[in-house]
């Protein structure tokens, strides 16, 4: 049989895919969100992984479930029924939410998300499993804990470093550590820039696991954005000027990467799923339009600024400068002073939205960190935002992962509804997450390997 494994905090499925393409048989998984439920549940059926037959998906808050529990729902599995004993649990993966230990702001010493993390390794003490890896947020490396009490009862000082008390924790219930160390994505085929905090850890007398080694290391080598999602072009004439033929990256997220328990691989068919796409207003993709490849909000507004804009190829904005000016000036004088530079910033405010952080990625390169918020980034091609398919190719997800429940959502919902989007946004990139799971199944493999040997 397979490595068997679990995928605590699982999100939509990006770590759990990961370690599957690695060769992991996830047989417990678990998340608090109804909306990554219906995503993750929906996937494994793909894959043939059914629910109390060869797997088990558990909606809960991690405070309130008991390792007792996840062991009874993984014995109770079909494919174990016959069997004696339950194997142990080789292991255990997961990223608890990171919101409660940011580096900026008050660090409140009661703040329940701090306990997540006690949680995590409650069940990992509880559980046993051979090997445990755990993720999260590059600022994590950096960040200092007040008053943080562990599983055994040992409160650490004001400022410690919270990778140091991880350390230290898991020390205390019977584990070895790697050093921790931040992964790059962008360094394992992911064409996303994106950093990791890795956190590796084994029982004594297992074989000492290893980071991956960087498999696109130089720039050269790394996938870029236009190898990624050119073939997504909308607009037929843009997609004729744009895309040439299919890179060896989007053939493989259209052939898939995945397979099923039965061995099949997962394709889509043809189908293109989750790229519905906003329809902007004729005044929207004119802003958009103003921006060039890899120019981010900050770099456009100091280019009019410096430079100066013909205003006269953008009737809709300039109407709206116009009446944001109320009307203070007529048309022809505001495309001459828009001509003039350096062009007044009253102007320019005028011109532009208050958002500063909008960037329109750039084709030869790598995506800057895919976020939540689609409104962030526009496409290198067309004057709009990225579907969710496009980010999700840019996250690593094989075109076939069918992400399910609203497309976006704002306000007060966010605080509770996790939209596909942000599904995407918020998912360890499946290919950082099998280059991890490939190093830990070698360890698995050589310890299994050692004592063969022995009881020969």
């Amino acid at each position: 049989m397979k490595p068997i494994a679990i995928d605590l905090f699982c999100g939509a499925g990006g770590m759990s895919e990961g370690i599957l393409q690695a060769g992991f048989h996830i047989v417990f998984s678990s998340d608090i969100s109804v909306d990554v439920e219906k995503t993750y549940t929906f996937r494994h059926k793909q894959l043939g992984l059914i629910h109390g037959e060869n797997t088990y998906f558990k909606r809960a808050d991690i405070r309130t479930l008991s390792s007792e529990e996840i062991l009874s729902s993984i014995r109770n599995l079909n494919i174990f029924k016959d069997k004696d004993n339950l194997p142990q649990i080789d292991a255990i993966f997961g990223g608890p939410p990171c919101q409660g230990f940011s580096r900026a702001g008050l660090r409140k010493k009661d703040d329940p998300r701090n306990m997540l993390f006690r949680e995590y390794l409650r069940i990992v003490k509880d559980i046993h499993p051979r090997y445990v890896i755990m993720e999260n947020v590059e600022g994590f490396m950096d960040t200092k804990m007040d008053g943080y009490t562990g599983i055994t009862g040992e409160t650490y000082e004001d400022g410690s470093l919270m990778p140091e008390i991880l350390v230290n924790e898991f020390n205390k219930i019977g584990y070895l550590t790697l050093e921790p160390m931040l992964l790059d994505a962008s360094n394992y085929g992911v064409p996303q820039r994106r950093k990791r905090a890795i956190f590796i850890a084994y029982l004594e007398g297992e074989e000492i696991p290893a980071y991956p080694e960087p498999i696109t290391p130089s720039e050269s080598e790394k996938v870029s954005v236009d190898e990624a999602i050119s073939d997504l072009i909308i607009d037929s004439k843009k997609k004729e000027k744009y895309f040439n033929k299919y890179s060896e990256y989007q053939l493989s997220s259209i052939n898939g990467r995945t397979k099923s328990v039965s061995g099949n691989t997962i394709y889509s068919k043809g189908n293109i799923y989750n790229h519905d796409f906003s329809n902007h207003s004729a005044l929207i993709q004119e802003r958009f339009s103003l921006f060039r490849e890899g120019e981010s909000s900050s770099m456009l507004k100091r280019r009019i600024r410096e430079e100066g804009i013909n205003l006269t190829e953008y009737p809709s904005l300039l109407k709206e400068c116009v009446n944001k000016l109320e009307e203070k000036y007529e048309p022809e004088q505001v495309i001459s002073l828009f001509n003039r530079p350096p062009v007044d910033e009253e102007l320019i405010n005028a011109l532009l939205t208050k958002k500063n952080n909008r960037y329109r990625y750039k084709k030869d390169s790598v995506s800057p960190t895919v976020v939540t918020l689609p409104d962030d980034y526009l496409t290198p091609y067309e004057n709009r935002i990225p579907t969710v398919r496009e980010m999700a190719r840019l996250q690593s997800f094989d075109d076939s992962f069918i992400f399910l429940g609203k497309r976006t959502t704002g306000g007060q919902r966010r605080k509770v509804e996790v939209p596909q989007y942000t599904q995407v946004g918020n998912a360890v990139p499946p290919l950082l997450a099998k280059a991890i799971g490939i190093k830990i199944i070698q360890a698995i493999k050589t310890s299994n390997e050692r004592r063969l040997k022995i009881q020969v």
